[in-house]
């Protein structure tokens, strides 16, 4: 039993430290190498998942091998916090993502999506400029609007009003249904005269460069796929935790081991 838990130990922290030379190698690339704000966004957070996962595995694999129970202890230590942490997390993203849902239209294949809909939490992320204008650069960057200008350009007026389209093709790559616009393509309309009930007409504009990226339907849009995008990693992290609390019971049964070993 005392060789099978140190064993067991071992080997999972060896494969660990595997997986963190990869993870951290790539923050360090993606810090050097980065073409834009939306790939530096991510270098730092990869960087310390990298070299968290590489110190708590080494003190793991040492201290399980080598019987060493001060760096079993610390690696038992971060282990707890590892598990704390997601287990605040799970229930962070639960309670932030219980509420939005987009707006069903009648003679439309898509729905359109409000601000008001989310968490406070969440709207708070969109509404400080300096997050909205790194995330906008983000949005312009990865084609989002472009891809789907291309992928309809084709399509006449009714067939378009029917298209199912996602939440962030919704509200950054068109105008709200509330503006009443001609359509002439998917990302070109024809301006009506205003006055408007909906403040994003008055922000659309035909740019490739602009369309909706500065309405609020585009940032409720992006809410709509973050509040998706953090149920889906939420559920994953349960089935996570669940292996988590294996290994670290497995980690104390070996700490308790090499204690009485040490004793004997």
């Amino acid at each position: 039993m005392v060789e099978c838990s140190n064993n067991l130990v071992g080997i999972l922290n060896f494969f660990t430290f595997l997986l963190s030379v990869p993870i951290l190698s790539a923050g360090i690339w993606l810090g050097k190498n980065a073409a834009t704000e939306c790939e530096r966004f991510l270098d730092k957070p990869i960087v310390v998942l990298g070299i968290f996962l590489m110190f708590v595995s080494i003190a793991g694999l040492v201290g399980a091998c080598c019987r060493v129970s001060c760096l079993l202890w610390l690696y038992l230590f971060a282990m707890f916090l590892l598990i704390l942490l997601g287990f605040c997390f799970t229930i962070f993203a639960f309670v932030v993502t219980n509420r939005g849902a987009g707006e069903v239209l009648s003679d439309r294949g898509y729905k359109e999506y409000r601000v008001g809909d989310y968490s406070n939490w969440l709207q708070k992320r969109v509404s400080n400029v300096k997050n909205w204008d790194r995330i906008r650069s983000c949005l312009v960057y990865s084609n989002v609007c472009s891809t789907f200008s291309s992928r309809y350009a084709s399509v006449t007026v009714n067939e378009f009003y029917k298209t199912n389209l996602n939440a962030l093709q919704s509200g950054c790559c068109k105008p709200s249904n509330d503006c009443n616009f001609t359509y002439v393509s998917p990302t070109n309309w024809t301006k009506t005269t205003g006055p408007y009930t909906n403040e994003d007409c008055n922000v659309w504009d035909n740019k490739p460069g602009t369309l909706c990226y500065n309405c609020q339907a585009c940032k409720a849009g992006l809410l709509d796929n973050l509040r998706n995008s953090w149920k889906r990693v939420a559920e994953v992290n349960i089935v996570f935790l669940v292996f988590l609390i294996i290994v670290y019971s497995v980690g104390c049964c070996a700490f308790r081991n090499n204690r009485k070993r040490r004793w004997r």
